[in-house]
């Protein structure tokens, strides 16, 4: 693929459900590579995810090795090819030079996008031009999709609707995930038309986002193999339905949710998501594991707390599903 082409691949790629992933680690913290493969082929089959989003901070690449963070996205990449999947590489990283070969890694081992997360900046440094020029010369390393990622909290500014449109310009350059309030992402969407795909990750807010902002992409977050089964896969439904126009009934297997969605947020200790979330991969059955310092695992009796609410309301959807 040429940078020339990136824009056009994008858009009939980047559709659908895309999930960010947590990275599965051994008690002794070394990576559990059997355990990723096995994830992974659960995702992309049972569950039907498009895309993968791997190596972002969920995924706790903080703590990995440039080896580790390479080799996780060359499985995903070997994983993803027998179901047609799509794998979009984190290169996110304080060092440029890191981000670099991680961008051309990505690349070489057939990925189809890379993404990006705003650098933290320092005394004022994150101007527009000084964004532009990090941006353009990511962009310039490689021919595959660049996507923006900007979480203000995180970097401790916004990327203005205004920059973003001219981030755009760069050939290659074709999403962002925005991970600010909807009346932020909403007005860029407005802005950008076909120039830029906008996406968050909020799944809460996604069906609405189909339904009233036209968006094509759920990019994205852990909810795709949070919330769904192989035999409950409500997410991909109200999706598909929203898809096809199908509002209302849509809104009922979105609505449908809540009790999960409540569970996952009421058990999940202040400070302890990566930990929270792996652990109910594994009451779902998926390889979750330990966390990797500085982060924190959960207390005994912070899994008593979660595992209840777990059966309380999986197995419950399993029955509601039934009904719809």
């Amino acid at each position: 693929m040429t940078q020339s082409k990136a824009k056009a691949t994008a858009r009939e790629k980047l559709r659908g459900i895309w999930a960010a992933t947590l990275t599965p680690f051994h008690a002794d913290l070394s990576l559990d590579e059997e355990g990723w493969r096995r994830n992974l082929r659960h995702w992309y089959g049972p569950l039907g995810i498009r895309g993968l989003f791997v190596n972002g901070k969920q995924g706790e690449f903080g703590s990995m090795t440039m080896a580790e963070r390479k080799r996780t996205a060359q499985i995903a990449v070997e994983e993803a090819a027998a179901f047609k999947a799509g794998v979009m590489v984190s290169c996110s990283d304080q060092s440029m030079d890191t981000v670099a070969e991680l961008a051309k890694h990505a690349q070489a081992i057939g990925a189809g996008h890379i993404v990006v997360h705003t650098p933290l900046l320092y005394f004022g440094a994150h101007s527009d031009d000084t964004l532009y020029e990090y941006y353009r010369h990511i962009a310039a390393q490689v021919d595959i999709g660049v996507v923006l990622w900007n979480q203000p909290p995180d970097c401790g500014y916004l990327l203005k609707p205004e920059l973003c449109l001219r981030l755009a310009e760069i050939p290659n350059v074709v999403a962002i995930k925005y991970s600010v309030p909807r009346e932020t992402y909403a007005a860029l969407t407005r802005m950008a038309g076909e120039r830029l795909i906008v996406s968050t990750s909020n799944e809460e807010e996604w069906l609405d986002n189909i339904l009233e902002l036209g968006w094509q992409v759920y990019l994205c977050s852990t909810p795709p193999y949070l919330l769904q089964t192989a035999t409950d896969r409500r997410m991909h439904e109200y999706t598909e339905l929203a898809f096809r126009g199908e509002a209302a009934q849509a809104r009922a297997v979105h609505a449908s949710l809540d009790p999960v969605r409540r569970a996952l947020k009421s058990t999940r200790p202040p400070g302890k998501a990566a930990a929270h979330q792996k652990y109910w991969q594994e009451l779902l059955g998926q390889a979750g594991g330990s966390v990797r310092r500085p982060l924190l695992a959960l207390t005994e009796s912070e899994k008593a707390v979660t595992r209840a609410a777990f059966t309380a309301t999986i197995g419950a959807g399993e029955k509601l599903k039934e009904t719809l």
